[in-house]
């Protein structure tokens, strides 16, 4: 059974930083390309980020102050956020495809954790 629990979320101000954690079980997750995701209520889900065989991806709008990365000893992926802004807000969601090639396209990505809410106020 295929598992991806977020953690890490949390009410912070503008400037600040935040680490999103995702552990995963159920599948080879040295293997998986790993992603994260946001969403804001009315809005498709957003990427933010991915990290595969092929290396690793993020959006315009986070890179510089958003790094992914991974420990596949812990079969841990992790969003480090910094220069966190109010349009960051939204709930994160972790994603995996058993796939090596980066995806950007929610489709992509088979399995889905419930999500991790971050909120930042100016």
């Amino acid at each position: 059974q295929v598992q991806l629990v977020e953690s890490g979320g949390g009410l912070v101000q503008a400037g600040d930083s935040l680490l999103l954690s995702c552990v995963a079980s159920g599948f080879i997750f040295s293997a998986a390309t790993m992603a994260w995701f946001r969403q804001v209520p009315g809005k498709d889900r957003e990427f933010v980020a991915a990290h595969g065989w092929a290396g690793d991806r993020h959006a315009d709008s986070v890179k510089g102050r958003f790094t992914i990365s991974r420990d596949n000893l812990k079969n841990t992926v992790y969003l480090q956020m910094n220069s966190l802004k109010p349009e960051d807000t939204a709930v994160y969601y972790c994603a995996a495809r058993t796939y090596s090639n980066l995806e950007e396209t929610p489709g992509a990505y088979e399995y889905w954790g419930q999500g991790t809410e971050v909120t930042v106020s100016s």
